[in-house]
């Protein structure tokens, strides 16, 4: 089972930055991906970014060149540095991440709670 803990939304406004953490907490032998996914009102859950325990990194195609996805292996920690704001980034942040609990369980995915993001124009 693993816990996963955002912060660092808030409210910015447009052209600024934020940086979102999530801890990742529990029992499991090993995170690969952990990544970033967005929802704002009526829209679908989108990807914002993924990052693999070797770093490799992927990103949707609205936040390419704005966004850094980075990651703590050690400390079971991903970050997300958003910079250049748009109105259109509003949205509650939601960190996910794929572990294994043991070498040759399957993988499974978490979500966090969440956190508000919100950019004003």
């Amino acid at each position: 089972q693993v816990q996963l803990a955002e912060s660092g939304g808030g409210l910015v406004q447009a052209g600024g930055s934020l940086r979102l953490s999530c801890s990742a907490s529990g029992s499991f032998f090993r995170i690969n991906v952990m990544g970033w996914y967005r929802q704002a009102p009526g829209k679908q859950r989108e990807l914002v970014a993924t990052i693999t325990s070797d770093r490799s990194t992927s990103y949707g195609d609205s936040v390419k060149g704005r966004f850094t996805i980075s990651r703590d292996n050690a400390k079971n920690l991903v970050y997300l540095q958003m910079n250049s704001l748009k109105p259109e980034d509003t949205a509650v942040y939601y960190c996910n991440a794929y572990s294994k609990r043991y070498l040759l369980s399957p993988e499974v995915g978490y979500w966090g709670q969440g956190t508000q993001v919100t950019v004003s124009s």
